[in-house]
Parts: structure tokens; C-alpha cells; sequence
């Protein structure tokens, strides 16, 4: 049922359309609780549901290079957003944190109120503006409110144990300090005052080699990150849903070419980072090659096409459609013929900030990976070992780093966040890699 419908039966019959109106916006109160609080069903949706119904979802905050995972959902008689937030580093495998950074709620038969809950002094004065369908802005009217007694000193040890679950003092490397102060003087500075833009979850196939989601990654001294792991044909982008000084969010972190699977060595052999090497190496230039024939085939189809359109020659469809499906089966193939499990073990001298990676793998593909210097300057693209370890981990091995990042699925059911189409995902991970240039 349409929103306009529902609003066409709450004017007329109020009780008879509860039952439709939670399910649609996913309101979990009952009538007793409307009755209780003297709100009518047609007060909910016309000053709440109704009108902030276009901010439901998934949302990726304008912060810098950082980022984030925004959840806007009803909740009785509240819209909240919550923020998700990685786990403690590196326990990558624990669940996503969250906290609430702004409600609205519709507590008596008046406009709907907005609140800031930022900081921990409780719910204060806020403000909501929606710019157009898939951006939002969010303001704090008393940032006072986010203010501590013992002034920035107080708040940045507050944010360090909820940010870091440490203090300064545990943390000895002077690089990461330097990122973790430069991180907090970053993002306090915004009090809450934020754009969001829409983000979709990636849309599933039968033939993905996993469900697509949101993972958590393992990124160095910058600490946990969220990566949106999509499937695009014969390959698999992860983006940075949040990101760092270095890679910003938005960046697609790695790249996976599904079309070359790598057979690693035997368990001892593997150890040998040079042996790695030497494999991903080959992998590479077997790939640069084919990326050439590739050209030079598309350039003489181009002269060809000319040529026949100059002579009025019959185009060709029907071959082009049959090699399509052909190569399309091939792809298909190829991720489906995957070893139960191998022995996997990391290589001497490759860094992991969590050693409590799987010893046993499925399948690993040639990708590639994008490092950059702070700032996003210079950023290249690196070969490196996708690894997949089961249907909720997966890691890469980067190898001009020398380092590993553990990746543990998002194992959580958020609302509204599907894409309406497979072109208006692509579409919105093409605008927010934009944005982060």
C-alpha cells in the first residue's frame, strides 16, 4: 500500500489502519500506548511518519575522509538515528556498537520535536532539514549541551574509551596517537552539525561467491573500519563506507578479479613471502596482458563497426549476444568451483593487527588494493591476495605493505536500506566516491 493510501484511510477510519501503518514504517507501540499518551493515529502520521519519512534508512555522514554508518528507523513513537560504530581494536569479530545522535518524537498533539543526543548530557534542542529525497542535514541548537566540566582534556579522554575502549597512555606507537588526535580534533569540531547522503546495501545474485553486506576491516594504526563488499560481474569492490586520512571514505579500498583464482602454494611454501610474491606478480602481468588484447580486440571491432556502417554492411547482434551469454556462463563457473577448504597461514614479515585470522581458506583471487600518502595524495592501485575464509570473513593481503586486513561481516537487519534498482546503487557508489575526491 502506497503512503498517500495509508493517509487517505487514517483520516478515515483511525483504529482500522494501525494495522498497516506498522508495518509499513516498521512501528513497534500499540494503540494502548497512543491512548496513554493522547496521540491519534493520525497525528503520528501526519506530523511524524509522514513528514521525516524521506530521511528512513541508510546514511553516510559528510565528515572529511572519515565517514560513517548512519541508521535513521521508527521506534514507537520516536524516529531515532543511530550510529554504528566498529568494535574495539582489533577484535574485529565483535559485534558493531552503536549510539543515538538525534529523535524525533511526537509526544502530545503538537509538531513533531527534534532533539540532539549528542554528548552526555542528555536530549537537548535540535534541528532537521531535508535538502531533497537522498540528503539531510542535521543541526544542534545548544552545543553547550556537548561541553564538559574539565573542558577538551576531559572530553578527548571520554572519546578515546569510547572511540578506542584505552586511554592515551596505552597506546605507544607516536604515529597512531598522532591519527587518533588528529581524528578527534577533526570530527568534535562538527557538534553534531552534519550532512548525510543516502547509501543502499548492495543488491545479491545467485551466482555472488558470497552475500554482499557491510564488513568491518582490520586497517593498521587508523584502527577498524566498514567496508561495503559489491559484486559487478567478473569482479568485487570493496568501499569505504568509513575512512582515514589516507584513503578517505567513499574509496574503493580493493578490487577483486573473480576471472583469475590463485593457487596458493603448499602450507610451508607459503610462508615464503617471496613465493607469494612471485605468484601474484605472474597473476599481474597475465593480467596486464589480457587487459591489452582486450584494447586492441575493441579498437578493431570499432574499425569494423565503422567501416560496415560506411558500407551499409548488417550489423552483427546475434554473435555479440551469444558471446555475452558465453562469457557470462564462464564467470559464473568459475566462482562456483571453489575447494571446500584449504591450509592458509600468512607469510614471514606480513604485518596483522589481529592474529586470530582462520587457518583455513575456501578460494583466493588476484586483486588489487589502493594505498595512498596522507591526504589522498599519490594514491595507487597494488596487487594483493583476496582470501575468502567462509561465507562471513574474508581478508586481503597487501603486498607493498606487507600487510593483512581481516574483514568479519555486519550481522545486523537494517531497515529501508535496499536499493530500488541495480542501476541506482551503482549510481549512488559512483556519487560518493566523487565526493570523497
Amino acid at each position: 500500500m502506497t503512503p498517500n493510501l495509508i493517509w487517505l484511510q487514517c483520516l478515515l477510519c483511525e483504529v482500522c489502519i494501525l494495522p498497516i501503518l506498522w508495518p509499513e514504517y516498521g512501528v513497534c507501540e500499540n494503540l494502548r500506548k497512543l491512548e496513554i499518551t493522547g496521540v491519534s493515529c493520525r497525528d503520528v502520521y501526519a506530523k511524524l511518519l509522514h513528514r521525516y519519512r524521506h530521511i528512513l534508512g541508510l546514511w553516510q555522514p559528510d565528515i572529511g575522509p572519515y565517514g560513517g554508518l548512519l541508521n535513521v528507523v521508527v521506534d514507537g513513537l520516536f524516529i531515532i538515528g543511530w550510529m554504528y560504530l566498529p568494535p574495539h581494536d582489533p577484535h574485529v569479530d565483535d559485534p558493531m556498537r552503536f549510539k543515538p545522535l538525534f529523535r524525533i518524537h511526537l509526544m502530545e498533539r503538537k509538531c513533531a520535536t527534534v532533539e540532539c543526543m549528542y554528548g552526555h548530557k542528555g536530549p537537548h534542542n535540535g534541528h532537521i532539514q531535508i535538502v531533497k529525497k537522498d540528503e539531510f542535514s542535521t543541526k544542534c541548537n545548544q552545543t553547550d549541551h556537548h561541553r564538559m566540566s574539565g573542558g577538551r582534556q576531559e572530553e578527548f579522554r571520554t572519546w578515546l574509551r569510547e572511540e578506542w575502549g584505552r586511554t592515551l597512555e596505552d597506546i605507544f606507537h607516536e604515529h597512531m596517537q598522532e591519527l587518533i588526535l588528529m581524528k578527534f580534533i577533526y570530527t568534535s569540531q562538527y557538534d553534531n552539525c552534519l550532512t548525510y547522503r543516502r547509501i543502499y546495501l548492495p543488491p545479491s545474485s545467485p551466482d555472488d561467491l558470497i552475500k554482499p553486506g557491510l564488513f568491518k576491516g582490520t586497517y593498521g594504526s587508523h584502527g577498524l573500519e566498514i567496508v561495503m563488499l559489491s559484486f559487478h560481474g567478473r569482479k568485487a569492490k570493496g568501499t569505504k563506507i568509513t575512512g582515514d586520512p589516507n584513503i578517505p571514505a567513499g574509496q574503493q579500498t580493493v578490487e577483486i578479479d573473480l576471472a583469475h583464482p590463485l593457487q596458493l602454494p603448499d602450507i610451508e611454501n607459503l610462508r615464503d613471502f617471496s613465493e607469494l610474491s612471485r605468484i601474484v606478480l605472474e597473476v599481474q602481468e597475465q593480467v596486464r596482458r589480457e587487459e591489452q588484447e582486450e584494447e586492441q580486440r575493441q579498437e578493431e571491432e570499432d574499425r569494423s563497426q565503422q567501416a560496415a556502417s560506411q558500407s551499409a554492411a548488417k550489423p552483427l547482434g546475434g554473435e555479440g549476444a551469444e558471446g555475452e551469454e558465453t562469457a557470462a556462463g564462464a564467470e559464473g563457473t568459475t566462482q562456483s568451483k571453489a575447494p571446500a577448504s584449504q591450509p592458509f597461514v600468512l607469510p614471514m614479515g606480513v604485518i596483522s593487527r589481529n592474529e586470530d585470522y582462520p587457518r583455513t581458506c575456501r578460494i583466493c583471487f588476484y586483486g588489487t588494493g589502493l594505498i595512498a600518502g596522507h591526504g589522498f595524495t599519490s594514491p595507487e592501485r597494488t596487487p594483493g591476495v583476496f582470501v575468502l575464509f567462509d561465507d562471513d570473513r574474508f581478508g586481503f593481503i597487501w603486498l607493498e605493505l606487507k600487510s593483512f586486513s581481516l574483514y568479519s561481516r555486519i550481522k545486523v537487519s537494517f531497515q529501508n536500506a535496499e536499493a530500488p534498482s541495480r542501476e541506482a546503487f551503482d549510481e549512488m557508489l559512483k556519487n560518493i566516491q566523487s565526493l570523497a575526491t
